[in-house]
């Protein structure tokens, strides 16, 4: 009888213990799911502005949730601001900002994406140009070897300004967490400082701004023949536009007044007004001189060299210099600080947020060889 008793209560025991480890293995599959619940509603939620995935980057958040959309300067990286006054500073724009601009820049400014642009860590930038090579000599096996000339140096310092841009946005805007801060921010600050620059390495007149390659003196002769820094331009034979007949040979002769190492990499820059008028020009077979690009993202030609737009050059007049033609990486510096400066200024026009963003952007004709000029005249 006790036998039995025991054995009823050993059972009993067993099926509350098996009770408990069903209820446990239950709770912790509750919980997993809930874990895995959660985890995908974070997934398909749109990421928070500044967010990366999961990985959360120190710097870029200070910046961007801290000091752009609440104006916290702890954990900010602070950079002069101007070199002549170590009190003044501004903020350096985060990796992510600067190389969006960059790029920016440079698909909608045209003469940045052919020229030489350098990186400087100040804006006192020299660039060295040797006008001529080194004098060779013949000499027989035991004959005497006099001194050969030695090459001259030229110094080019590239004139150079603040680019400053200056786009608000409304605290309302700022506090939006849906709203893309870093990608307004860099697009209106891109726009802004294409504009300028573009018309500055056209036009620029070089007082606190890049001198463009337009403004240069300009003169008939030949290289060696004429003075260094004076760029060569060809008469179009006309003035005001083309001649009636054969108005394509004149573009040949503009190819071939640059020597031959330059040609290569070289390109037209001119306007689309004017380059309308040369896209109607053909051959005594009926070809037309223009061809488009044959694939995506290839520009297109003129006489097998590329045809840059840039609408800061100036319409077909008399005696414009409306087309040039060259080698722009050879011809042509743009020197610029490496970083953007950026300053958040909340108060002067409230609600709105100014961010005043300012770079260092320096231009110069490096080589008056590289570059050739059609200047709209009859001689």
């Amino acid at each position: 009888m006790l036998e039995v008793k025991a054995d009823a209560l050993e059972e009993s025991f067993d099926a509350v213990l098996q009770a408990d480890r069903i209820a446990g293995i239950e709770a912790r599959m509750d919980a997993l799911d809930d874990a895995v619940r959660t985890q995908a509603t974070r997934a398909a939620r749109p990421p928070l502005d500044g967010a990366k995935g999961s990985e959360t980057d120190p710097a870029r958040a200070a910046f961007t949730e801290r000091y752009l959309r609440r104006g916290i300067e702890a954990g900010v990286e602070l950079k002069s601001f101007s070199g002549a006054s170590g009190g003044s500073g501004g903020y350096a724009v985060p990796r992510e900002i600067d190389e969006m601009i960059e790029a920016t820049l440079k698909s909608i400014s045209p003469i940045r994406a052919i020229a030489n642009v350098v990186r400087t860590g100040s804006a006192g930038y020299r660039k060295l140009v040797t006008t001529g090579g080194v004098v060779s000599g013949w000499a027989s096996e035991t004959g005497a070897r006099a001194e050969t000339a030695t090459p001259t140096f030229e110094e080019i310092a590239p004139p150079s300004g603040e680019l400053f841009a200056n786009p608000s946005a409304s605290q309302a805007m700022l506090d939006d967490a849906q709203f893309d801060v870093e990608g307004w921010l860099a697009q209106e600050i891109a726009q802004e400082f294409a504009r300028a620059e573009g018309a500055a390495f056209v036009g620029g007149d070089g007082t606190n701004k890049p001198k463009g390659f337009l403004t240069y003196a300009t003169a008939a002769q030949a290289d060696g023949a004429r003075a260094f820094g004076t760029l060569q331009y060809v008469p179009s034979g006309a003035a005001g536009g083309f001649p009636a007949s054969n108005p394509q040979d004149r573009l040949i002769d503009l190819v071939q007044s640059l020597r031959a190492p330059y040609r290569q990499g070289a390109a037209f820059v001119m306007n689309s007004a004017t380059l309308a008028r040369i896209r109607k020009f053909k051959t005594s077979d009926g070809a037309f001189l223009w061809q488009p690009g044959l694939a995506a993202g290839q520009p297109a030609t003129l006489l097998g060299y590329p045809v840059i737009e840039a609408e800061d050059m100036p319409d077909l007049a008399a005696n414009s210099l409306s087309i040039a033609f060259g080698n722009f990486t050879h011809g042509y510096v743009i020197a610029e600080r490496a970083e953007t400066s950026i300053l958040r200024d909340p108060f002067t026009n409230k609600p709105f947020v100014h961010f005043y963003a300012v770079k260092r952007i320096g231009g110069a004709v490096s080589n008056s060889e590289a570059i050739k000029l059609m200047k709209f005249a009859e001689s």
